[in-house]
């Protein structure tokens, strides 16, 4: 078998069973590293004042970690900049919200040349190589222009967008035209996938060979959707754990068996909470009799605080969940719960495992393992309903979950007042339907569909340089 090199943004092996917090890439990479005798390469989630290329190597619960630490300038520029102020809000149809700084494309081009040139020494010959997110999309082309012949892929785990918002990038040509020095570039869903075709048809003056194979730039391409999953057996195992029991016992007697409606989001303007809590302050508003009954609990741990639009959600977030409680609220009853900070992964199960409803509403995402680690969570005799933005990536997957528009305040309310007092016959129907699909389409699913494919491809002969 072939070794497998993962290359992603950040590399945050789990320590140990339960004990991580929300990110459900880095456990979904870490369970498929398990069964490689592989590398995971990256950034350690430090700066220092130059960049040195030094490595630091090590073994964290069965996976080898390689990572070095970004200059300060880098992490400015290629993280807060390029990554997380363009990239990210275009690729989530917030082009009101995308930044254009010539330094930070220019940040952006740099680190993925650092990445290559330390990365280059570590590869062998037969290796596998795995690229993963929007942050490293040039990084095969840095790798190719080194002489790397091996088969390389990538995997986006946010969506592509329409093709006329990305030609509302400076330098879209260039972008996707390194996308093309890979041999597969995978997607979350078919629409992702067929949005990409897309810009290529009618922007690269490219053609389709055949389905799933691509032509532009002088080169093909294989294109293909492989949905992520999570690890459903050990997540199941997981709330049978001491934590994940003491934390439903907590919720259990906190809620004082009023039905529990949770979300667990890491704070962003793409996970739609303003418009879930309007959805819940209608609730309240238009059910009267309802409101003594339910507490909603959001966790959102913060995240990207050197990046002025999550300073500002994270201000209207405080307020509106402030007004929600002080117009329903009694001296002896709260409606609303916000939580701004992180919980591992077995206290989530059972927070979870205690939930009669799961909202889970994003404006836009890749997929959104937490929809998943929710179905994964309940109880089979007495589950619990999940409620699922249209807009999530899980919503192909996951179609027996009330589906809803998030902008909709009203539908947003509908929905929960439906979960809310839905019959245990089709709570149980709708429950086994969705954990059905999360446990055949898994993470193990996901790892072997692509890596199976990118092992298919043709080698390449000769490095090619652009």
């Amino acid at each position: 078998m072939s070794r497998l090199i993962v290359i992603s943004n950040r590399v945050q092996p789990p320590g140990g069973k339960g004990d991580e917090s929300v990110g459900g890439l880095a456990m979904a990479l870490a369970a498929a590293l398990r069964e490689y005798s592989g590398l995971w390469f990256g950034w350690s989630g430090k700066t220092t004042p130059k960049f040195t290329g030094q490595l630091s190597m090590q073994k964290i619960d069965g996976v080898t970690a390689a990572t070095i630490d970004l200059e300060e300038a880098d992490y400015d520029e290629y993280y807060n900049g390029y990554a997380n102020k363009t990239l990210w809000p275009l690729f989530h149809y917030r082009s009101d919200l995308t930044a254009y700084d010539r330094a930070y494309g220019e940040g952006y081009e740099r680190v993925n040349r650092r990445f290559a040139e330390t990365l280059r020494p570590l590869i062998e010959p037969d290796d596998l190589i795995w690229v993963h997110d929007y942050h490293l999309i040039p990084l095969g082309r840095e790798l190719r222009r080194l002489g790397v012949k091996n088969r390389m892929g990538f995997f986006l785990h946010v969506p592509w967008p329409a093709h006329q918002l990305v030609t509302t990038l400076p330098g879209h040509r260039q972008l996707v035209q390194a996308m093309f020095d890979y041999d597969l570039v995978g997607f979350q869903t078919a629409e992702y996938r067929q949005a990409f075709e897309e810009y290529v048809l009618a922007e690269a003056e490219g053609e389709q060979l055949s389905p799933g194979c691509l032509k532009a730039f002088g080169r093909t391409l294989q294109v293909g959707a492989y949905p992520i999953g999570i690890d459903a057996a050990d997540f199941a195992r997981m709330v049978t754990s001491p934590k994940a029991r003491r934390m439903r016992d907590i919720m259990i007697a906190c809620t004082v068996f009023r039905r529990l409606i949770v979300g667990v989001d890491r704070l962003d303007y793409s996970k739609g909470l303003e418009e879930r809590f309007l959805g819940f302050e209608r609730l309240l508003a238009d059910n009267p009799d309802l409101r003594r009954e339910v507490l909603m609990l959001q966790i959102a741990p913060v995240s990207r605080e050197g990046v002025e639009a999550y300073q500002e959600i994270r201000g209207r977030l405080d307020a509106l969940s402030g007004r929600i409680n002080g117009e329903f609220a009694d001296v002896d009853w709260q409606p609303f719960r916000y939580v701004n900070k992180n919980y591992r992964r077995d206290e989530l199960a059972g927070i979870y495992s205690a939930a009669r409803v799961g909202l889970v509403t994003p404006l836009r995402d890749g997929m959104n393992l937490v929809a998943k680690e929710f179905v994964a969570s309940q109880n089979p005799e007495d589950p619990g309903v999940l409620i699922l933005s249209r807009f999530a990536g899980a919503a192909r997957q996951m179609q027996e979950a009330l589906l809803v528009n998030p902008n909709s305040p009203e539908e947003v309310a509908d929905a929960l007042k439906r979960a809310l007092v839905m019959e245990k016959p089709e709570r149980i129907r709708r429950w086994r339907a969705l954990f059905d699909n999360v446990e055949r389409e898994d993470v193990t699913a996901w790892r072997d569909a692509f890596v199976t494919a990118l092992a298919g491809v043709q080698p390449r002969v000769t490095a090619l340089a652009s």
